[in-house]
């Protein structure tokens, strides 16, 4: 697990008739910032900026969000929307928290270390879990949570939910008997087995004796069914 580090992020108000088309054309997203008791506010923040802090911060970790050079807000990323052809990022939520109120959010997990029963037993790991759902004050939250899978040694061990290192001020919805990860033994891939070659001498010698024998067939089945 790592503290969070003080992310800043700039935005500028979007006017209603601005053409989202050609914002994005330009280097910015469109986003919205919203939260209890504030008005909605309509933003653009700029397409490499927000790349570059979402790898940091995820929509686990505080924001500072300035608007227009205004003194920054924090805020959680709450929904990112993706182009469905390219994957480009073309809206963000934005959520204005209130430092002093719990809030729910999901933690990802960072699986980290070498396996022995993977790597010396020919096991195969198994991740169930990705993130975990807490519950805490937004100071409170990380980034993420590291998942040592060094402690697999031996085929069918597992890492718990209740394994897990967590701050207390941290509280899990989870069943602490969730399994995160384990080794399961390797499935071995059964090739099928090849077909024999016809003997040229079995082959029929040409397609009208081939149609002939089928034909033959299937009238003896007809004859057996009318019987």
């Amino acid at each position: 697990m790592t503290q969070n580090q003080t992310i800043s992020l700039n935005s500028q108000i979007r006017e209603k008739d601005e053409n989202l088309s050609d914002l994005r054309v330009n280097g910015l997203i469109p986003s919205i910032l919203y939260g209890k008791g504030i008005e909605n506010k309509i933003l653009k923040v700029s397409k490499l900026e927000f790349e570059k802090i979402y790898k940091l911060a995820g929509e686990s970790s505080l924001i500072n969000l300035s608007i227009n050079n205004d003194k920054p807000v924090s805020v959680l990323v709450k929904n990112v929307d993706l182009d469905p052809v390219k994957g480009n990022v073309i809206h963000i939520d934005f959520y204005e928290v209130n430092l002093k109120v719990k809030i729910s959010a999901e933690i990802p997990l960072n699986f980290i270390g070498e396996s022995k029963a993977v790597k010396e037993l020919n096991g195969t790991l198994v991740k169930n879990i990705n993130h975990i759902k807490v519950e805490c004050l937004p100071t409170d939250l990380i980034n993420h949570i590291d998942i040592n899978i060094s402690v697999l040694e031996n085929i069918h061990d597992v890492i718990k939910i209740s394994d897990l290192k967590i701050p207390q001020v941290i509280e899990v919805h989870a069943n602490g008997e969730d399994i995160v990860a384990t080794v399961i033994p390797h499935k071995e891939i059964i090739e099928e087995a090849p077909v024999a070659p016809v003997a040229e001498g079995e082959a029929a010698t040409s397609e009208g004796e081939a149609e002939t024998s089928q034909e033959g067939e299937k009238k003896n089945e007809e004859n057996v069914e009318k019987k």
